[in-house]
């Protein structure tokens, strides 16, 4: 079953076309990937999906509903998620408050409520405080969850980004770059991670660097370049394709994971 469509795609800043009719469907259940090279429009692309940025044409339908026009936390709401490649989180705040904080979009008090902490805001707290706790412990961050996050680690910096997004109970978690700056053992945990978040019923996207994860992670991955799509398919068959090899200018043999 399709749970995101992306339909004719284009985004124009002036003269300059980042994204240029773009179409895929992700299955639901499924590692997608978006993969490129430098300034094919990758990050764009995500925008656009999270309503992040209006596209010039075209639309992105979740469930069979256009997203596309919706302010980036209605679309939140819908269940559509995504996490940043600058990680966006309250760096003087421990991991487990940064956390809490960001299920806010679930919270059932309202302002007034918080303010005055009603019982309604009271058992929101209780409620987001577990669900908090619960998240960490299943990222592999329970031991730091009243860590000060500037004091985290690269990887667990990363995987608290994810925790944020897990935060508001995503149907499709849109992921960017989350093996960036990674060794290899943390690529190999971050990747056993993403697994186990798709194996809790989350449907992945993700844009990468790192072919040699995308290949080892993806169900289907399309590739842009200049904003276009070029390809389109599994890992084996991205690997076997000409356009892609030569997108890549003579990298081909390591970017493409021959």
């Amino acid at each position: 079953m399709t749970i995101l469509e992306v339909q004719g795609i284009t985004k124009r800043f002036g003269g300059l076309t980042a994204v240029n009719n773009v179409s895929f469907s992700v299955e639901q259940g499924a590692i997608f990937s978006v993969i490129g090279p430098n300034g094919a429009g990758k990050s764009t692309l995500f925008k656009l999906i999270s309503s992040f940025l209006m596209p010039t044409s075209g639309r992105v339908q979740y469930n069979g509903r256009t997203i596309t026009g919706l302010p980036p936390h209605e679309v939140a709401r819908c269940g559509v998620v995504r996490t940043f490649q600058e990680t966006t989180i309250f760096k003087e705040m421990t991991a487990l408050q940064n956390v809490i904080v960001a299920h806010q979009l679930r919270s059932r008090a309202s302002s007034l409520g918080i303010y005055f902490s009603s019982a309604l805001a009271r058992a929101d707290e209780e409620r987001f405080h577990q669900s908090a706790t619960e998240i960490l412990d299943y990222l592999g961050l329970a031991a730091v969850k009243y860590m000060v996050a500037r004091n985290l680690p690269h990887g667990h910096l990363r995987a608290l980004g994810i925790a944020v997004a897990m935060a508001a109970e995503p149907k499709v978690l849109l992921l960017d770059e989350p093996f960036s700056g990674m060794n290899v053992e943390e690529t190999d945990g971050a990747v056993t991670l993403v697994r186990g978040i798709r194996d809790r019923g989350v449907t992945i996207v993700l844009v990468e660097h790192d072919m040699s994860a995308v290949m080892r992670i993806s169900d289907r991955i399309v590739v842009l370049n200049f904003g276009t799509k070029i390809a389109e398919g599994t890992p084996a068959e991205v690997q076997q394709d000409e356009a892609v090899i030569g997108a890549y200018l003579g990298q081909a043999d390591e970017a493409v994971g021959h």
